[in-house]
């Protein structure tokens, strides 16, 4: 049985035509090029057109207040992934304008979420530190009260998006003496503040991200986001949804995991594959005929297939670890020209399984490695406990 299929309304059907003709207008060959090369994962023009056209309000608020309903969130989510819209700004700013909402003051609000809503306004998450790791609650970035207002000192790392946005949502350390979570203090940064430096990084996947300095940087207290010293209360909700520790939604009118949209990447470098195995060769002779290749193809496309269908945080680590273990193997089994990046006259599959291959390890580490995802499903899925991370201590002789 296909459960694939929802049959659409009128209304919908015509809503899914104009999203399509409206993506394919401005998410153009030129846009998907230019991000390749900056590795921005951001396009101003497209992402102010989508403001202009009401598509980030819809997108962002709820349907009782003019959002999208179900079904039409679904489409627009579909069609968006399957246009490869430079997606990551835009995801940031989401997850962060619904703790703005929820936490700021009426002032603080009036001054962002009107430009959120345009797409003039932009935020990106301002969590890990250079020497931190996954756990954001470690925070060493400073904040000190000064009158009516902060000096913040620190730097965070992994701030993508910074140098395309307005404000950073920071998480700071306002008491070091406290519990480490019960010292945080969570801010929303102007981030055309003095003191404020931004240096941009590439990864080996080619995508930048930043480093962000801040040295005695001041802020005014309205910029303060929940009580001084709450900070896990306002960072924890924004950080379950980038987890994938959510609910799942009961008309399951939703992704199935939180890191389907990089799991594309995946599923269309397989496509790549098996298209590019059973194209014969001046001989006739098609790469498929050998059983090797069609076994371990088979193989690739069973773990995908598994990987795709866990759920929620089980699906995060599925899918991480799912494209670490096969791009070695479609890229083996397409031969040396796999090896080539996307766009490289000679590339097997116009470098689809090489991106894989590299974009692999960050999908595994966005958000928190792995092994803190693992320990998660351990300790709050299973019950196994906490893990205990200090050196065992040896028997005495």
């Amino acid at each position: 049985m296909d459960f694939s299929r929802v049959q659409l309304s009128d209304d919908d059907q015509a809503f899914l035509g104009e999203a399509r003709d409206f993506l394919r207008t401005h998410v153009t060959e030129d846009v998907i090029h230019r991000d390749r090369e900056t590795g921005d994962n951001f396009d101003e023009g497209v992402h102010l057109a989508l403001g202009a056209a009401g598509y980030l309000t819809q997108d962002w608020k709820p349907e009782s207040d003019g959002g999208f309903n179900r079904v039409r969130r679904r489409i627009w989510e579909l069609e968006k992934r399957r246009a490869h819209v430079p997606w990551v700004t835009s995801g940031t700013t989401a997850m962060i304008a619904r703790s703005v909402e929820k936490f700021a003051s009426p002032e603080l609000k009036a001054e962002v979420m009107p430009g959120v809503f345009t797409g003039h306004i932009r935020l990106c998450l301002g969590y890990t530190e250079p020497e931190g790791g996954s756990d954001v609650a470690t925070c060493k970035t400073r904040a000190v009260c000064d009158g009516d207002g902060w000096i913040i000192n620190g730097s965070k790392m992994f701030t993508t998006g910074a140098h395309n946005c307005q404000y950073v949502f920071l998480i700071t350390n306002t008491d070091p003496d406290a519990p480490k979570h019960k010292s945080l203090t969570m801010f929303l940064v102007p981030l055309d503040s003095p003191g404020i430096e931004i240096q941009g990084i590439r990864t080996v996947d080619g995508d930048r991200t930043n480093i962000v300095y801040y040295s005695d940087v001041r802020v005014d207290d309205k910029y303060r986001l929940g009580e001084v010293n709450n900070g896990w209360t306002v960072v924890r909700e924004p950080l379950n949804v980038e987890h994938g520790a959510v609910e799942a939604a009961a008309d399951g009118l939703q992704d199935v995991s939180i890191m389907m949209h990089q799991a594309g990447f995946m599923a269309a470098a397989v496509d790549k594959a098996a298209a590019k195995v059973t194209e014969p060769d001046p001989n006739g002779r098609r790469l498929i005929d050998d059983g090797s290749v069609a076994y371990r193809l088979g193989r690739s496309v069973a773990r995908m297939e598994a990987a795709l269908s866990a759920p929620t945080i089980f699906g995060r680590v599925a899918l991480a670890q799912t494209m670490r273990d096969i791009a070695p193997d479609l890229m083996d089994l397409l031969g040396t020209a796999a090896s080539l990046s996307v766009g490289t006259d000679g590339a097997a599959d116009d470098g689809a399984s090489e991106y894989v291959y590299r974009f692999a390890p960050l999908v595994g580490i966005y958000g928190g490695t792995l092994e803190v995802f693992r320990n998660m499903i351990a300790q709050y899925v299973l019950g196994l406990g906490k893990p205990a991370y200090a050196p065992q201590k040896k028997k005495a002789s």
